[in-house]
């Protein structure tokens, strides 16, 4: 019977938690279909002004046109990511040495830097380069971090030395080796970075905030920050974008949450 208690108490909280978690999800949902006022006096049941709501964004914002933006750059910087950044943790590992572990070092330091005070710099560097307003300027400040090179480094650690041994006795170069036997072996590593980066990416708001001045350049945070200026917000109107800046986040989440938790604890298939 204890057991039974226990189990049960044990259930009913993680119930409770796990609602009080998905409650801002659903509210989110329910507010996306009801008017500003419904949404201002709380109301909880799901209205019918979704599409209403859907056609005021549109005529208000460009909205696919920020989507589209967010899904290039997001794309494009999780790709260039993934490869600079596996590249980088497999060669810190495979071929690493005092100086290199020196390098590494210096790197990891880096992550105690916040963005805001190298922002400036970077920002008078990008306008003096002609980089504003370009898939460049967004991407090459966040194309390589220290954490992907350090999530890649660690699960190189697991990759099987005997391995890169026999296919250089085989004939096969370096590269040969990193792209036909490393990649696939840690796949679940590359679904995890990739889903990290690309949330990062796609939830970026400060940087192209400095960096995107066009108004044909803006990303989805920019324009649900814009929603949000002016003396009356829309809060219905709002919540529409809000759901869809963040569908895709979910999305890729819940396609790849069996290989984000492999990739995060080091498993390798």
């Amino acid at each position: 019977m204890t057991n039974k208690v226990t189990n049960a108490l044990q259930y009913i909280f993680l119930t409770i938690v796990s609602l009080f978690s998905v409650f801002p999800l659903v509210w989110m949902v329910i507010a996306a279909t009801n008017t500003s006022v419904d949404v201002t006096r709380g109301r909880m049941i799901p209205g019918t002004h979704f599409l209403e709501n859907l056609k005021n964004l549109i005529a208000a914002q460009d909205l696919w046109g920020c989507m589209w933006n967010s899904f290039k750059y997001a794309l494009m910087l999780t790709i260039l990511s993934l490869l600079i950044c596996s590249l980088a943790g497999y060669g810190f590992e495979i071929y690493h040495d005092k100086a290199k572990d020196f390098t590494m070092s210096v790197i990891l330091l880096a992550m105690m830097v916040p963005f805001v005070a190298t922002m400036i710099p970077l920002f008078q560097m990008f306008s003096k380069a002609g980089l504003l307003n370009t898939t460049a300027g967004f991407i090459l400040p966040t194309i390589s971090t220290p954490f992907m090179i350090m999530l890649f480094r660690q699960s190189a650690r697991s990759f099987p030395h005997d391995i890169i041994e026999a296919a250089r006795i085989d004939g096969l170069n370096e590269l040969q080796i990193f792209f036909r036997m490393f990649v696939p072996t840690m796949r679940s590593t590359y679904a995890a970075a990739m889903t990290i980066t690309f949330m990062n990416a796609w939830n970026n708001y400060l940087w192209p905030k400095v960096i995107m001045t066009n108004d044909s350049s803006k990303t989805m945070p920019m324009l649900v920050a814009n929603l949000k200026e002016g003396y009356v917000t829309d809060y219905g109107m709002l919540m529409v974008a809000v759901l869809l800046c963040t569908l895709p986040t979910v999305i890729i989440f819940f396609l790849l949450q069996k290989s984000f938790a492999e990739g995060i604890t080091g498993a390798v298939k």
